[in-house]
């Protein structure tokens, strides 16, 4: 790692000339106002003392006109003024004393002096013309204030008052002039630190839009893409001593580290994806991954689990759906026999129904012959005998029915079996199973029907057998009837008629019988077509529970 100035020392160095600008402008902010606060009362001091200089000379010169015009005029106003300002108002003094105050040279002070000295003098002449001029000696009082001694010291004040005027004024220029260079040269320093203010403030924002802000969003970029999983983003900045340096050297360690990590959970999970289950987590993950490693194992440990329970069942469904389709294609079989036997029972009735309406039409006939003539007794006693023979073929064919009818219940109760066998592996064969258990619960019901029907149809032919065994013994009757005589063929005929009645009670009963029995047929073919699904179904559950076999070994497992 390259070595480089730290930031945090840049900033410090940057801002400690700023701050030192600042305060050097601060401070020659400070003496500028002073200079120029010295400026602003030297010019004050210039104008006072002008002032104050104006009012002695003209204190001097305003004593001078009022005693003049007094001896002039002898007007008591000039007199009153002149004074009102020696004892009153003293501008001579009040001026001097200003001065004095404000501070003057003492080469002025020497002037002022003389000035005072020359206007003390005048005093005892003004005193002498005043005093002429109240004596009413107006001329004397003139040659007093005109005269060549009066004239003379007022030209020497004048020259005097020319001199100290011209003095102050040089001397308080030269200083105002003086305080004007100084001000001109710290306004001009207070510049140069504006300027070096400015410059360093533009050091300051391109040093640190360089070597902080640059940077700074070079990183913000790039952990920006970072979120965005974004690893290969091109990072430009290089590792160095300073804090953003070290911040980007922490970057590049980072994207290093999630590299590995992510490289490590894609090599995994394509191993996982080509079914090589059964291996191993062996990669240190740290802080906030180990959970993802330790959830990548608890994934890989269900998974196997997971598998091995479905090739576990896969097993055992295939191995039940085998047995099951084997026990549907039987059932399917047992159905068709059933069918079969129905059609048979339901032909043997036909053949019944059509021997007991024949057997009704015969003792008609037999009743009509009987009450025409005793002629036709020996015919009557013959279709008796045929009629006693349809009895007995009646009679072994409801024996028949009962075979028939044992068989389907029979095979009624083994479909029932077999339905119930069926739920259990469905229902462990668990969702595998959910549809063969609808087609098994089916195949019962349709069982159930069957074993109904069947109870229905043994009723009917034990009413069929007691009508049948009725009508035999009414037939042996008429026999024996027949057999006594003529006198007896109103008692055959009777008899006839009741057999007559008991033919077409058959009848009734048979037409009821073939009834049931289509009813039979129809519930027997629905549990064919019931069994054939089934087969199917269980047909198609082993070849799917193969397939799921086939392909849960495709999985290598611990």
């Amino acid at each position: 790692m390259k070595k480089a100035m730290k930031q945090s020392k840049l900033i410090a160095i940057m801002n400690g000339v700023s701050i030192s600008a600042l305060i050097l402008m601060a401070l020659l902010l400070l003496v500028y106002a002073n200079v120029d606060k010295e400026l602003s009362k030297n010019n004050e001091d210039r104008f006072n003392l002008t002032y104050n200089a104006n009012r002695f000379m003209n204190g001097s010169a305003y004593l001078t006109n009022e005693v003049r015009a007094y001896a002039a005029t002898g007007e008591q106003e000039h007199y009153d003024n002149y004074w009102n300002e020696i004892n009153t108002l003293k501008n001579r003094d009040q001026g001097v004393a200003a001065m004095q105050e404000i501070g003057i040279t003492p080469e002025e002070q020497g002037m002022i002096d003389e000035m005072s000295a020359l206007s003390n003098k005048l005093v005892p002449l003004e005193e002498d013309a005043m005093n002429n001029v109240q004596e009413n000696r107006l001329q004397k009082a003139l040659d007093y204030v005109y005269g060549s001694e009066y004239s003379s010291s007022i030209a020497q004040i004048n020259s005097i008052k020319e001199q100290f005027l011209s003095a102050l004024d040089t001397r308080t220029m030269e200083e105002i002039q003086t305080l004007n260079l100084r001000l001109m040269i710290v306004r001009i320093l207070i510049y140069l630190a504006m300027a070096l203010v400015a410059v360093m403030q533009i050091i300051v924002m391109l040093v640190t839009r360089r070597n902080i802000l640059h940077p700074i969003i070079a990183v913000r970029d790039q952990m920006g893409e970072i979120s965005l999983g974004n690893l290969s983003a091109e990072f430009p900045l290089e590792a160095d001593t300073s804090e953003i340096g070290m911040l980007v050297a922490s970057i590049h360690e980072t994207k290093k580290e999630l590299k590995n990590y992510i490289h490590d959970i894609d090599s995994k999970l394509a191993q996982m994806a080509q079914g090589k289950m059964n291996l191993t987590i062996d990669t240190d993950y740290r802080g906030e991954f180990l959970p993802i490693q330790n959830a990548l194992r608890q994934i890989l440990d269900s998974l196997n689990l997971a598998l091995s329970r479905i090739n576990h069942t896969a097993s055992q469904v295939s191995d039940e759906s085998e047995q099951m389709a084997s026990d549907a294609q039987i059932l399917s079989a047992g159905a068709a026999e059933q069918a079969s036997a129905i059609q048979e029972l339901s032909a043997n009735i036909q053949s019944l129904s059509g021997q007991v309406t024949s057997t009704s039409q015969d003792a008609d006939k037999a009743r009509q012959a009987s009450m025409d003539s005793a002629a036709q007794l020996t015919a009557c006693s013959k279709k008796m005998e045929q009629l006693t023979s349809a009895m007995s073929d009646i009679s072994e064919a409801s024996q028949k029915i009962n075979g028939i009818i044992k068989t389907i219940e029979d095979i009624s109760f083994q479909t029932n079996i077999l339905a119930i066998n069926a739920s259990v592996e469905a229902a462990r064969a668990g969702t595998y199973g959910r549809g063969f258990a609808v087609v098994a619960d089916e195949v019962q019901s349709l069982a159930n029907k069957s074993s109904v029907a069947a109870k229905d149809i043994t009723k009917l032919i034990e009413n069929s057998l007691e009508l049948v065994q009725h009508g035999t013994t009414l037939s042996g009757d008429t026999t024996e009837a027949l057999a006594i005589g003529v006198a007896g063929s109103k008692s055959t005929a009777d008899l006839i008629q009741k057999i007559a009645d008991s033919a077409q009670q058959q009848a009734l009963s048979l037409e009821q019988l073939t009834g049931g029995v289509e009813q039979i047929s129809d519930v027997v073919q629905t549990n064919t077509a019931t069994a054939e699904k089934s087969a199917a179904s269980a047909s198609e559950l082993h070849k799917q529970a193969e397939e799921l076999k086939q392909s849960v070994q495709k999985f290598k497992l611990r």
